[in-house]
């Protein structure tokens, strides 16, 4: 294990995050400028910090899968714990479990808050919430990789311990060139979210905060009502569109900024993905207006919000639908299991390992009645390899277990089924807000201190996708 290059790359880490802090004290000095003092210690407890591990001189520049994951897991702790330092200096969450489960709710693109009043909170704290966001929407490693090409040998290991999906490809030759083009079509997309919100009727510092929740598919606000709070059908509409748009494989935007649209109608992902959001929306408009909730056009406008929210993992609201009927809150309970697409900022299992699976049961029935038959699991064109169909069975199962696990525990700790449920299933798909004491119009600050640790290490398995996670359990990892 090469720990000196991991103490090393850790410090560039922090670096990039204590630089990521500054415009949050810009915003602080523009408005009321009462939280500069606590952004202004934490950049330099941050920097210096990154500082020294950086300074760390690697006998040898090899890297190999262990380090990668290594490094992957815990960049995002790290960035956690020194992104917390802000909420606990300012006071706005004296806690430290608090403030670790907000950072890692930003971070992880969660969107689960302990924050029970918004409105009062600075603006430079707010700023750095929902860019933590923006931060872990891409990647840490991937912006990491990115900034410093002086990573480039280890990048590839480190890009696939943490880019989500069953396979890991580049689209350019060098993994720094993918990553910075990554970020081009992030940052792209970002910018015209912004200007087509602002368009909207939002102001300029609403329509940041949304557009690095909506891209990131984090779902943190700057109002106690969510996005519901503005009542806007314009905001609504922008705002789905990039859900979707973010919850889609960013491989596929690339060939699409180059005019080439083949590829997202070819790709059985995106078709899949879109068609359940389609269904889903039907379904549930259907449900409330059988259940005479609504009329039609209040049924098809939340529904399409909602599904389109809890199915890319972002977690805004704009309704209640934690009081919606049971068929329309198992809809939604399932699309928080799916998620969005492989290699798009949305979390949960993916679209992609479902269309695996779903290839693989079928393998199955046909080996049953032809013994002999060589028959290969194919998505679309390709031709999947038995290592990945295994891979992605084992995570199914890990995934549940895990699941099942804290589920165990958050009803140990006294909260009712559908709450310890859904509470694990948000956090560990990275969606937000669930059902119960965690629904749309509440938030996790009722959860004791122990059950606020365990659903922010689902948060962080869940979007390191397990094995990151789980590999650095194994004693056979450190020898």
């Amino acid at each position: 294990m090469n720990r000196r290059l991991i103490l090393r790359t850790l410090g560039l880490v922090l670096l990039c995050e204590a630089a990521a802090m500054v415009p949050s004290l810009f915003i602080s000095f523009y408005y009321t400028g009462e939280d500069s003092r606590a952004l202004m210690i934490s950049i330099v407890i941050t920097a210096a910090s990154g500082a020294l591990l950086a300074l760390v001189k690697p006998e040898s520049l090899h890297v190999g899968y262990r380090e990668g994951f290594a490094i992957a897991t815990f960049s995002w702790l790290l960035s956690a714990i020194f992104g917390s330092i802000p909420f606990v200096l300012s006071g706005v969450l004296p806690s430290p479990v608090d403030a670790f489960f907000e950072t890692m709710s930003g971070f992880t693109t969660t969107g689960a808050s302990v924050i029970t009043d918004l409105e009062v909170i600075p603006q430079g704290i707010l700023f750095w919430r929902s860019f933590t966001h923006w931060l872990g929407g891409m990647g840490i490693i991937v912006l990491t990789l990115a900034l410093i090409p002086s990573l480039k040998i280890a990048g590839m290991q480190m890009y696939k311990a943490e880019v989500p999906g069953p396979t890991k490809s580049k689209m350019l030759p060098r993994i720094a060139q993918t990553s910075r083009e990554l970020y081009k079509i992030y940052l792209i997309i970002t910018i015209v979210e912004i200007i087509a919100l602002k368009i909207a009727g939002m102001n300029w510092f609403d329509s940041i905060i949304h557009t690095f929740g909506t891209v990131a598919t984090g779902g943190f606000s700057n109002k106690n009502a969510s996005v519901g709070a503005y009542d806007n059908l314009a905001v609504e509409v922008i705002i789905i569109f990039f859900m979707i748009v973010c919850g889609m494989n960013f491989a596929l935007h690339f060939y699409a900024l180059r005019g080439n649209f083949r590829p997202i109608w070819k790709d059985p992902e995106s078709r899949l993905y879109l068609g359940v959001i389609l269904s889903s929306i039907l379904l549930i408009s259907g449900n409330l207006v059988l259940s005479a909730q609504f009329e039609i056009g209040k049924a098809l406008r939340d529904a399409a919000f909602s599904v389109s929210s809890i199915i890319t993992t972002t977690g805004y609201a704009t309704a209640d639908f934690d009081k919606w009927p049971l068929f329309s809150q198992l809809v939604l309970l399932m699309l928080m299991l799916i998620g969005g697409c492989a290699g798009s900022t949305g979390g949960a299992i993916k679209n992609a390992r479902f269309l695996i699976m779903f290839k693989a049961i079928s393998k199955q029935f046909v080996k049953l009645l032809h013994p002999q038959a060589v028959v290969p699991v194919r998505v679309g064109k390709e031709v999947i390899s038995q290592d990945v169909v295994e891979n992605v069975q084992t995570f199914f199962f890990l995934y549940f277990i895990i699941l099942s696990g804290a589920t165990f525990y958050m009803a140990g700790i006294g909260l009712d089924f559908i709450s310890a449920v859904s509470s694990v299933a948000a956090t560990l798909g990275n969606v937000g807000p669930g059902f119960g004491a965690v629904g749309p119009m509440t938030n996790y600050s009722g959860i004791p201190d122990s059950g606020k640790v365990i659903l922010s290490l689902c948060m962080l398995v869940g979007r390191l996708e397990i094995y990151s996670v789980i590999l650095l359990l194994s004693s056979k990892f450190w020898r």
